[in-house]
């Protein structure tokens, strides 16, 4: 019986590393996350991502846009406002990463095997 690893073939790597490249890229995951967590103006996001400047959130944002994460809606008003959103794509998005943040957790908090010298010698 194969393993579920060796049923990937190369097309579907691609993708997978594509889309890891994508939220892996820093801020990225935060800024989608604070958008989930109902962040719709510019101000808001940052304010949400401790340590994240205007330039970075700006080329994140476009980012995130082209690759049809985030919708950007220009408000008609005065003065005019924009607001961003998850797509319905942004939305599979944080839903796929969830089990990812269980493993995180689960795992993040485990000394590292390999860099304890007892454990690797022994």
């Amino acid at each position: 019986m194969k393993r579920s690893w060796e049923l990937i073939d190369d097309d579907e790597c691609r993708h997978f590393q594509s889309a890891v490249e994508l939220v892996g890229k820093r801020w990225s995951s935060a800024i989608l996350l604070a958008l989930a967590r109902g962040a719709t103006r510019f101000g808001e996001i940052r304010s949400q991502v401790p340590g994240l400047s205007d330039r970075m959130l700006a080329e994140r944002m476009r980012e995130l846009q082209a690759s049809q994460l985030v919708e950007r809606e220009v408000v008609p008003s005065t003065p005019v406002q924009i607001r961003y959103r998850l797509t319905e794509r942004g939305i599979d998005l944080i839903r796929a990463l969830q089990p990812l943040v269980k493993w995180g957790h689960r795992w993040q908090h485990l000394p590292d095997k390999a860099a304890d010298p007892v454990s690797a010698t022994g």
